[in-house]
């Protein structure tokens, strides 16, 4: 792989020790998180604790307001040692950074500092049972009734929905003007009438808790509104960048893992008395991925640079989605392949990778939504 210049010192002494806590906390015990559906509080209690949570969370509230290359370098050793289902990037790259960009000053001392050290787990409410990509569509309703919201509504498929102790929900505080009807709440998990189902299973992504989410008249209180009623469609737009390229980060890093790992495997495994990595067809498969990697690496670290610089607009981080996360699936298919059966074996990481990397194409808004975005910016 060529060089890559977007990371400075400090980010690779960062990734250095950041990958030691992996080792050390995450490798011994993700297969029992595997079989229990989540990850150990304790997980999050200790990254909290080592300044792994939300990272760009300014100062004063806890955090240490560094810039959005720590949470890639989190991103990617995550993927990059296949602990599927640590939820930290939901939590750092997604759902804190709304409370950073529209919470009151009373919310964020309420609710950063804890989202920093662990002790609050958060998630984002937008998938409806009759929902999936289309927001606009969202049933869930929140009516203001004196000095709270009463919420009514389900969603489904919510990434840390077991574990989480705040939940971001998007629902329609006017249900009649539609998408400009539409707001975020801030309900914490003890709220009366809301309440958590069953962890669903999966065919991948074993360790990472995903729930449905069931509210009967849950009292919110006003003060609990993010930003302004009625501006939640718009807050979902502009911060789905930030999403999409979480994604490419997580589906790039994957993929150069499972490659690299393909690599040592044919060049051990014998057929037909000669290694695997001496035929032809191997090589060239293995040259093949390794160029498309080499040119998607270029683009996710361009991209990385560009959101640094408050210059990545939808349309490019749509392309970002689309591109990364179909070469992903593409790549660890093929590595599969050249592990003739073993690679269909749960035991060998390439198996698991493959169950854990279908749902890339599908969160984060589909790539067929990825295609919309990127053809109507083109006619």
């Amino acid at each position: 792989m060529i060089k890559r210049t977007v990371f400075e010192s400090e980010h690779e002494m960062f990734r250095d020790s950041f990958r030691k806590f992996l080792q050390e906390e995450a490798v011994p015990h993700h297969h029992e998180w595997e079989k229990e559906g989540q990850v150990s509080r304790e997980l999050w209690l200790k990254a909290g604790q080592h300044g792994y949570l939300s990272p760009t969370v300014p100062e004063e509230y806890g955090g240490v307001g560094v810039d959005f290359r720590y949470n890639a370098v989190v991103d990617e050793e995550i993927a990059n040692m296949g602990l599927s289902g640590i939820g930290f990037g939901l939590h750092s790259d997604i759902a804190v950074p709304y409370i950073m960009a529209y919470g009151t000053e009373e919310q964020k001392k309420k609710y950063l500092p804890g989202c920093v050290n662990g002790e609050i787990v958060t998630a984002i409410a937008m998938t409806e049972p009759g929902t999936g990509s289309d927001l606009q569509g969202v049933k869930t309703t929140a009516i203001l009734d004196g000095d709270h919201y009463v919420l009514n509504g389900s969603k489904t498929f919510i990434t840390n929905g077991q574990m989480a102790d705040l939940v971001i929900v998007v629902a329609k505080t006017n249900p009649d003007e539609g998408a400009k009807g539409t707001s975020l709440l801030l309900v914490e998990a003890g709220y009366d009438g809301f309440a958590k189902g069953q962890n669903l299973d999966k065919i991948g992504m074993k360790a990472q808790d995903t729930s449905e989410l069931f509210f009967q008249d849950v009292k919110v209180p006003k003060e609990n509104l993010l930003g302004a009623e009625g501006m939640g469609f718009i807050y979902l737009m502009q911060e789905l960048p930030q999403e999409r390229l979480s994604v490419g980060l997580n589906a790039i890093a994957g993929a150069e893992s499972i490659l690299q790992q393909t690599v040592d495997y044919v060049k051990e495994r014998k057929a037909f008395g000669r290694n695997i990595a001496s035929f032809q067809n191997t090589q060239f498969k293995l040259a093949e991925m390794s160029a498309t990697l080499t040119m998607a690496r270029v683009f996710v670290d361009k991209c990385l640079d560009l959101h640094i610089n408050k210059e990545l607009d939808v349309v490019t981080a749509a392309k970002l989605k689309l591109l990364t996360t179909e070469i992903q699936c593409d790549v660890i298919d093929e590595c599969l392949q050249l592990h003739g059966g073993y690679g269909y074996m749960l035991e060998y990481p390439v198996a698991r990778a493959y169950a854990d990397a279908r749902v890339q194409k599908i969160y984060a808004g589909t790539n067929e939504i990825m295609k919309l975005i990127i053809g109507r910016s083109l006619v």
